[in-house]
């Protein structure tokens, strides 16, 4: 049975194309080069934030954004940076019952911002509400805390092998890879993706299907 459905946000829900352009233009470099930097690193194998560090030695994420919120720029994102298929997924799956959770690495800033789009949810929370990040276990560890069901019950979906769906599935959570994004597209044909997701999908209204599937129900019940 599927109890529960757990959202990643970035490349997940969130189509992140306007935050990193904005990153480009802060760092003062053409977002082209920043984008085909950004997926280079990510094809090596390196953490993404690496990627700053080719165009600003000793960057730091964290004082960035905070620089970023001073100077009138903050990080945002909002109804039209929603993939297509995020509200209607989301509201297709609570309404036959299932729990439906969001949470990412993600900021306070960020999780304000989530809650702000009334988005068709039961749970929404981030990596700096929880002091936890991905892929650390323990943020798995408090999804199925939070959730009102049993781990192998809990669907989490992400696109990125090593954030979300290996650590997912350490814990004991199903998982749904979904193939969009720079991680989604880079690591779609990597053998983690087949040996630890139980689904690979496209698009996020799959999942209504999938999950009436597995609990012997129509996606309209």
């Amino acid at each position: 049975m599927i109890g529960a459905v757990v959202f990643d946000v970035g490349e997940t829900l969130v189509d992140e194309t306007r935050e990193y352009g904005t990153w480009a233009d802060w760092l003062g470099v053409p977002r082209h080069t920043f984008v085909s930097v950004f997926g280079a690193t990510i094809a090596l194998g390196k953490d993404y934030r690496e990627a700053f560090q080719v165009f600003r030695p000793g960057f730091n994420l964290a004082e960035e954004r905070e620089a970023r919120a001073l100077a009138g720029q903050p990080e945002t994102y909002g109804e039209e940076d929603l993939y297509p298929d995020a509200r209607p997924a989301l509201a297709a799956l609570r309404n036959m019952g299932i729990w439906v959770g969001i949470v990412g690495n993600q900021t306070a800033r960020s999780g304000r911002i989530l809650r702000s789009l009334d988005l068709p949810t039961d749970f929404i929370a981030t990596s700096d509400d929880w002091g936890v990040e991905k892929p650390s276990t323990a943020f798995f560890e408090k999804v199925v805390e939070v959730a009102p069901c049993k781990a192998e019950e809990i669907v989490y979906v992400g696109d990125r092998i090593e954030n979300d769906i290996a650590p997912a599935k350490a814990v004991g959570m199903r998982t749904a890879y979904i193939q969009r994004g720079p991680w989604g597209w880079i690591q779609r044909d990597k053998p983690e993706v087949a040996m630890l997701s139980d689904w690979k999908i496209i698009d996020l209204n799959e999942l209504p299907s999938i999950a009436a599937a597995e609990n012997g129900s129509s996606p309209s019940d």
